[in-house]
């Protein structure tokens, strides 16, 4: 969530801010009448606790129809102790609702708007041209016996797959190279559990406005991730990190889940947009000061994984309103893909400064010995079923097969060639 005094002193600037994303200010003065109404319910809570005390002392005192007098008002206070007691946690816990559906502050170079608002950074690469008709990946993981969608489907439903033979094999080859290419970064390697209590969903921000894409298992407590962030985030919730242990970088490896609620029906075709991936994420603790520089390391990190493939892409600064509701700034790196016509994101990192460490607890001291929320920055390394499409896509030949990208050789037993099994 975002700072309370932030709210406080500088109420026009949190105003601001939600009118960048499209947002109106009504969340924010919710917030402060709650605020104000928790603070008079403490103070009559306090007022009323304090005068109960000091009838006791009196009571102690007293004697006789003078004792017995001010035992019944004793109890009248104590019964009105509890019931201002019982309105101050209402109050605190309206506060705190009211607090937490504030997204954060976009950053002062986030463009604002909406999803199409937003900023082309740069461009890398040039689009490949074809002297034959490409094929989607679709047709190609099919020739290439790559990707079977039918029985995905047959499986599990729409939106599922199987990847078989070199498709598995890619899926494998990715992943090794995202995490070879972490680790020599000095990223600590995680495997991260799929499943997390409502706390981590919640404490990331996903049980806000991606609420609709988020998968719960019924009658238990426990969700499927869409995203690695989560159970990283709270991997160090309740927890008073050492400074000097900062920034802790982790690449953690999990599949992802996502029921694409907002989707309607957009990229139903193959597997770019699909209910469950693997993924591997970057996920940095680091102070809100360094975090700035973090980001744009993360970013970097990103580019050399996507470089690794070949791909044409570019790189976008996303505007406020496409914000997720924990990020301050987010930038996506997008590769070209033929069959689109288009740029798609692949992968994207985000700062999201204190928002997730004050909700999950996660703090670090400062040079007086003071404690103080760390920052939290995401970045994908690779999801591995939309970087399949643009490999396959981008790297086809006319007869259908794939030349493998140099980099990603060696994890392919040095496979040069990926070549059809059908026509």
């Amino acid at each position: 969530m975002i700072d309370p005094r932030l709210l406080r002193d500088d109420p026009d600037r949190v105003r601001a801010a939600q009118s960048k994303r499209g947002l109106s200010g009504e969340s924010v003065d919710r917030a402060l009448s709650a605020d104000t109404a928790r603070r008079t319910a403490i103070a009559e809570f306090e007022a009323r606790r304090s005068e109960q005390k000091a009838m006791g002392k009196q009571v102690a005192a007293a004697q006789g129809e003078e004792k017995q007098a001010l035992l019944a008002q004793v109890k009248q206070l104590a019964a009105d102790v509890k019931a201002l007691e019982a309105a101050q946690a209402v109050a605190e816990e309206e506060w705190t609702e009211a607090l937490k559906a504030i997204p954060n502050i976009a950053d002062d170079e986030a463009p604002a708007g909406g999803e199409e608002d937003y900023t082309v950074i740069e461009h890398v690469g040039t689009p490949r041209e074809f002297d034959f008709e490409p094929r989607d990946h679709v047709e190609l993981g099919r020739m290439l016996g790559a990707i079977d969608l039918e029985r995905g489907a047959k499986v599990s439903g729409s939106r599922f797959y199987f990847l078989t033979g070199v498709g598995a094999q890619l899926q494998l080859a990715l992943v090794n190279m995202a995490m070879d290419q972490a680790r020599a970064a000095g990223f600590v390697q995680a495997a991260a559990p799929s499943l997390v209590r409502p706390r981590a969903m919640e404490g990331t921000g996903f049980l806000g406005q991606a609420a609709d894409d988020v998968y719960r298992i019924e009658g238990e407590e426990l969700y499927l991730v869409g995203t690695s962030e989560v159970a990283m985030a709270a991997y160090h919730a309740d927890e008073i990190l050492d400074p000097a242990s900062l920034p802790l970088r982790y690449a953690a490896f999990s599949p992802c889940f996502r029921k694409e609620a907002g989707s309607h029906g957009k990229d139903t075709r193959g597997i770019w947009r699909v209910h469950w991936f693997d993924k591997v994420e970057m996920f940095v603790y680091t102070t809100v000061e360094e975090s700035y520089a973090e980001h744009q390391r993360l970013l970097a990190w990103e580019k050399e994984f996507l470089d690794k493939l070949e791909l044409a892409y570019r790189v976008i600064d996303t505007a406020a309103g496409d914000l997720g509701l924990s990020a301050s700034r987010k930038f996506d790196c997008e590769a070209w893909i033929p069959s689109r016509k288009a740029y798609g994101e692949l992968t994207s990192t985000s700062n999201c400064t204190e928002f997730q460490s004050r909700r999950l607890d996660i703090r670090t001291r400062t040079a007086d010995g003071q404690t103080t929320p760390v920052a939290t920055l995401n970045g994908t390394l690779t999801a591995v079923t939309r970087a399949i499409v643009a490999i396959l896509e981008t790297h086809q030949n006319e007869d259908g097969s794939v030349t493998v990208p140099q980099a990603l050789r060696p994890y392919l037993g040095g496979l040069e060639t990926l070549k059809p099994i059908s026509a």
